[in-house]
């Protein structure tokens, strides 16, 4: 270890501090969060406001609760809906993006530079654009106040085999052509050989997907009229919206914002590593 630390250069020992003080800068805001969160009222309108937080407390927690006990629907059927849809979700774009990207990536046909051109182009529209077209096929088709309401417009992830495709044109096609001539069949070489090695670019759309769907709001209110179809960023949405003019409106803030953002720094905790990898084979920036 010592002769390692002894080849470092004067650049690399300038690299490392650099990096270093980025790193803590990008922290920085996430632990605001954590710190927020547990800050006593008074602590919350201190001007200038301190950052770290002097005296910790639940209370801000406790009055989150208090109001979700008071609801007409419980907290634990908001947390179920997010949770059951954010998990079907996820599967569900999983496994048709990577089989739309291996025939994208690795098939020639009809067509085939137009679907993906209208992949490429449908990148640069928000949500917001498609929200009438969305709602008109929702309800045409009868899945409002449905889970297959949330999880239907959220299956075609353009985002998600636009990676995936990129990911699977890196993996050399004589691979693919022994696997064939020792007598796999097309889903054998797709289930036993793409999948496990797409698993960072797997990875990385498991990411993406689940922070998308888990604070999205939008589904909630333009698809679900039941309120138990709601899901938990939607009725923290609608706390907070109600709150926002009160005092107590910002411990409540602080107290939600804390439990959303947890579920999305876990899940990308678990996958991070994976992340890097994806981005040198799919050229994303």
């Amino acid at each position: 270890m010592i002769r390692r630390l002894r080849r470092l250069t004067l650049f690399d020992v300038s690299l490392i501090i650099v990096f270093t003080a980025l790193a803590a800068f990008m922290s920085l805001p996430i632990i605001f969060i954590f710190s927020n969160a547990f800050k006593p009222q008074s602590e919350l309108f201190l001007f200038p406001p301190p950052f770290l937080v002097k005296n910790p407390t639940f209370r801000s927690f406790e009055l989150l609760f208090f109001h979700a006990a008071n609801s007409a629907v419980p907290f634990t059927r908001y947390l179920f809906n997010s949770i059951l849809v954010a998990g079907m979700t996820l599967v569900s774009v999983i496994i048709v993006s990577t089989m739309a990207a291996f025939v994208l990536a690795k098939y020639a046909f009809h067509f085939k530079h137009l679907i993906l051109a209208l992949i490429t182009l449908s990148l640069m529209f928000a949500s917001e654009t498609v929200a009438i077209p969305r709602y008109l096929i929702i309800s045409g088709l009868g899945i409002n106040n449905t889970y297959f309401g949330h999880i239907l417009p959220a299956i075609a992830s353009p985002v998600a085999v636009f990676m995936l495709v990129g990911f699977i044109s890196q993996i050399p096609g004589e691979l693919l052509d022994a696997a064939r001539i020792d007598g796999a069949s097309r889903f054998g070489i797709f289930t036993r050989m793409v999948l496990p090695l797409s698993i960072p670019a797997i990875a990385t759309i498991s990411i993406f997907t689940f922070q998308g769907v888990w604070g999205d709001v939008e589904t909630s209110t333009l698809f679900m009229q039941e309120e138990t179809m709601r899901t938990l960023a939607f009725y923290v949405n609608s706390l907070l919206s109600g709150l926002q003019n009160s005092v107590s409106g910002q411990n409540v803030a602080a107290a939600s914002g804390l439990l959303m953002f947890i579920p999305n720094l876990i899940i990308f905790l678990l996958f991070q590593r994976k992340v890097l990898e994806t981005m040198i084979h799919s050229g994303i920036k």
